[in-house]
């Protein structure tokens, strides 16, 4: 089974994949993917993917040798094609374009889950990106099931497989849907009827048990776990049955390491991070308030902590409640 960290705009930056991948060890993630790169109306300067992917500057792998995909969100065929050309070029060692993202501020400028109306779109995306990069390079897309509703579903699969898709991961939600449940598992088990290309299955995976439901449901053999990775950094590591459930001391240790790295951006800048607002101390602790909130649904010492810190401002007063929280029982 492949398990993949999923691209989540605004969460799974560079230290998210940095931390959840070294938790997870050698063999926890296959792959991650990065937040997306939005293409509109130009050849974006290389600094763009670098700031979305230093990783490209060590052989496109975090710390843990993880590898990390590159993730285009645009409609234009033409200029998502050349874009994905200079990213290859950088160093990508794979290409995944976003069909999925719900978000309104994307969708009214036909990016992500609105082009799921429309399948020729779709198609023609996937198959200017597929001929404008090596052969040897894998092109992939992700979708939801649908905008408003699941009708263009088999239509939008069938799209991407014919346009020469390597593999199609499914978000099992539509636009509509948003992030509310139920994840509908099963209707990935009617695209795998149609389609010969792999799919990955994506939505609500967050416990054991939650994947094992889905495995049988969607009847796909592969995971792209989000939210879930993030609330339970551990969750991976456990699947694999390479560690044990994380103590909160040990969690504190991890997010003391998520903090100093962020912060070593905003004392120590470089190119790569001019200009990246999450390398200023706000966006740092931004970031960490963020996560924090997260893992306090599944940690009751994380709901403890941020009640703490969720009206601090200043980093060194922060990292001081974070030491202290390791008392926690």
């Amino acid at each position: 089974m492949k398990i993949l960290l999923a691209p989540m705009e605004g969460l799974t930056d560079v230290y998210m994949r940095d931390i959840l991948t070294t938790i997870a060890g050698a063999q926890g993630y296959d792959w991650c993917v990065t937040e997306f790169i939005r293409v509109t109306q130009q050849l974006l300067p290389a600094k763009i993917f670098y700031q979305y992917c230093p990783e490209l500057l060590q052989d496109s792998k975090t710390n843990a040798g993880t590898l990390v995909h590159i993730q285009l969100l645009g409609s234009d065929p033409q200029l998502l094609a050349e874009n994905a050309h200079l990213a290859t070029e950088l160093g990508a060692p794979a290409i995944d374009l976003n069909f999925g993202c719900p978000a309104k501020s994307v969708n009214s400028h036909r990016g992500g889950a609105v082009l799921l109306d429309e399948p020729e779109t779709i198609y023609q995306i996937v198959s200017a990106v597929r001929r404008a990069v090596p052969a040897h390079i894998p092109v992939s897309a992700k979708m939801r099931l649908g905008f408003n509703d699941r009708l263009p579903m088999l239509d939008n699969a069938l799209a991407i497989q014919s346009a020469g898709a390597s593999w199609l991961t499914v978000h099992a939600r539509t636009k509509a849907d948003a992030y509310k449940p139920p994840a509908h598992w099963h209707e990935l088990a009617k695209i795998r009827q149609h389609v010969t290309l792999p799919v990955i299955a994506n939505g609500d995976v967050n416990s054991m048990s939650s994947l094992a439901q889905c495995l049988h449901e969607s009847q796909c053999f592969d995971v792209m776990i989000g939210r879930g990775a993030v609330i339970r950094p551990d969750l991976v590591a456990q699947i694999r049955g390479t560690q044990a459930a994380l103590t909160w001391s040990e969690l504190v240790q991890w997010q003391l390491k998520f903090l100093d790295d962020m912060h070593q951006a905003v004392v120590q800048p470089n190119s790569i991070h001019e200009g990246y607002v999450k390398s200023t101390e706000k966006g740092a602790i931004g970031r960490y308030k963020q996560w924090l909130a997260m893992l306090s649904q599944h940690w009751p010492q994380a709901k403890l902590l941020f009640e703490l810190v969720k009206k601090e401002s200043l980093y060194q007063k922060i990292v001081a409640l974070v030491l202290a929280s390791a008392a926690y029982p």
